[in-house]
């Protein structure tokens, strides 16, 4: 297996892009993720033998759309066929939505939409990697409580894991959870040496 494999599971998000010339596409990555928090930065990693990877460098600009389990076979199909022959929105069903920073379209069907503003490339050997600063970040408010609080484990997200597409399980913790100590109580646990 090739070390590159063994950091999984990965996202396998939806690229959306656009040329100059207000032509669009849908690319399936898995290689993307936070490299910053402030500034806020994020990276996709990509072929440059990929139809979308003219059009991010070209434009500067791509936004970053989670994935659920009822977009996998769509996400699927816009890893698999090449928008140099095909139309992928029209392919897999997925609507354009305007964005509020970029030219390039959110998918409507994500639950997250990350609007990025590329600020450096780097030629890393077999993919590019698009480093670019987070200029907006869209949400679905179906994912909303009445709290406010943004419930994204409702949504089913999707991850890649050696080669299949599987559904986000239940929270098992919180942040800081196995150092927050109940009011009163004394810890359940010590440590051992195995």
């Amino acid at each position: 297996m090739k070390p590159g494999c063994m950091m999984a599971p990965i996202p396998a998000a939806l690229i959306s892009c656009a040329d100059n010339e207000g032509n669009t596409n849908l690319i399936t990555a898995a290689w993307t993720g936070i490299i910053n928090s402030e500034p806020p930065m994020t990276y996709v990693s990509i072929r440059p033998e990929r139809f979308s990877h003219h059009m991010i460098k070209e434009s500067g600009e791509f936004v970053i759309n989670l994935t659920t389990k009822e977009m996998a076979r769509g996400t699927d199909l816009c890893g698999v066929k090449s928008g140099r022959d095909v139309d992928k929105w029209e392919l897999s069903g997925f609507t354009k939505e305007d964005a509020s920073k970029v030219k390039c379209p959110l998918v409507k069907e994500s639950p997250v939409c990350i609007e990025c503003k590329v600020t450096e490339i780097r030629s890393l050997g077999s993919h590019d990697m698009f480093m670019a600063e987070i200029l907006a970040v869209d949400t679905d408010d179906r994912y909303f409580d009445e709290t406010g609080r943004f419930n994204l484990n409702k949504a089913g997200l999707m991850a890649y894991l050696h080669g299949a597409y599987v559904e986000l399980g239940k929270t098992i913790g919180t942040f800081g959870f196995s150092v927050r100590k109940k009011k009163g109580a004394k810890p359940k646990w010590t440590q051992k040496s195995r």
